[in-house]
């Protein structure tokens, strides 16, 4: 399992309509065949700023996900709000403490 990390930037008046759109398609991501876990943060100082993290089973499942309809339909609507070039990290997590 590893994990996915993806920042990305908006343009301040388009924060609602990705909220919206992110809200519409959540629970489809997460349901997507290997994504584990999902969510969403918000950076509580630049605002504009939102972090997506997922767990995913394997790279594979990812790439599955990212070719797929439900990415390209979700993307197309997210794309064009954004006012910085999103990041993206495929990372092992190494230690999880609860």
């Amino acid at each position: 399992m590893f994990v996915r990390i993806v920042k990305m930037g908006f343009e301040p008046s388009k924060i609602d309509e990705f909220l919206s759109n992110f809200e519409a398609n959540k629970n489809k991501i997460r349901a997507f065949e290997g994504c584990e876990f999902l969510e969403l943060y918000r950076d509580k100082h630049n605002t504009n700023q939102f972090f997506t993290y997922s767990y995913w089973n394997s790279e594979a499942d990812l790439e599955q996900y990212r070719h797929s309809d439900l990415f390209k339909a979700v993307w197309a609507k997210t794309k064009p709000l954004f006012n910085a070039k999103p990041e993206a990290w495929s990372v092992d997590k190494v230690a999880s403490l609860k």
